[in-house]
């Protein structure tokens, strides 16, 4: 062991320790996004369902006024 450099191990430790906190600030990042995008994505298929509904009735109506002449 009279070759082991001990501060090379701990700075190799440390700069692992640091790696393990970005990635657990960036893996924090990214689940906020995504619950943010997952909620986004929610109100786009609500309101596309909304529009869709809508268009459908006018159609209806359309036809239904088409059908009286």
């Amino acid at each position: 062991m009279s070759g082991f450099d001990f501060n090379l191990f701990e700075k190799q430790v440390d700069e692992l320790v640091g790696l393990c906190d970005r990635l657990r600030e960036e893996n924090a990042s990214l689940r906020a996004s995504q619950e943010h995008l997952v909620a986004e994505r929610a109100e786009l298929i609500e309101k596309t369902e909304l529009a869709r509904s809508r268009i459908e009735a006018m159609v209806l109506r359309l036809k239904s006024l088409e059908d009286q002449l």
